[in-house]
């Protein structure tokens, strides 16, 4: 089971609110530096690999990665491809999932959350 991560902006906060989510959305992107990821992108490919650092652009750098093409049958996506260091741009991002057994033992995900 994978959490997917979703993230919504402030919309009417103040000022004082807004450096308080900043802060906090700064936590939590520290807390899943390391962890596994799986990221689908608009081509229908999928990167599985360690998150090791996104910008204000949304661009996600992933290292160890591997690439699942999109496949016709959904029991069986073949053999991965090994990238390795891998730059996914923001703008090619559909959903970012952090895998569940990388989860264990981290604070502020429950294993039980649906996406």
């Amino acid at each position: 089971m994978a959490t997917m991560i979703e993230e919504n902006g402030p919309s009417t906060h103040g000022r004082g609110e807004l450096s308080s989510y900043s802060s906090t959305a700064r936590q939590k992107l520290e807390s899943l530096l390391n962890k596994n990821m799986r990221i689908r992108m608009t081509d229908g490919r999928t990167l599985v690999g360690l998150f090791l650092c996104t910008d204000r652009d949304c661009n996600v750098i992933l290292g160890s990665a591997q690439e699942f093409l999109k496949s016709s049958d959904s029991f069986s996506q073949g053999e991965p491809r090994v990238l390795g260091l891998a730059m996914i741009p923001g703008h090619h991002v559909v959903s970012i999932e952090v895998e569940s057994d990388s989860l264990v033992g981290t604070q502020g995900f429950s294993q039980g959350s649906s996406h």
